[in-house]
């Protein structure tokens, strides 16, 4: 599994410099690199970084819920004697 959040890490940061260099100078290195972005290889990368992405927030959401339900233990042991 480490192995597996590495790769979709890595796509991530692939996906957040490309489009930082999209924004800053409208070039797609992922696009050119893969035959344009309509090609289905550039396709398929940037669905590979679109569930990359989505897998990821799978830790984040899992953390605010334990985070509140810790939040909720604290506050029904502060008021018992």
């Amino acid at each position: 599994m480490r192995t597996l959040n590495v790769i979709m890490l890595t796509l991530i940061v692939i996906g957040g410099l490309d489009w930082l260099l999209i924004g800053l100078f409208q070039f797609d290195p992922v696009g050119l690199l893969l035959g344009g972005p309509g090609a289905i290889l550039a396709r398929i990368a940037y669905t590979l970084i679109g569930v990359s992405a989505l897998w990821q927030l799978l830790p984040l959401v899992g953390a605010a819920h334990r985070r509140d339900a810790e939040e909720k233990i604290k506050r029904s042991n502060a008021h018992r004697p």
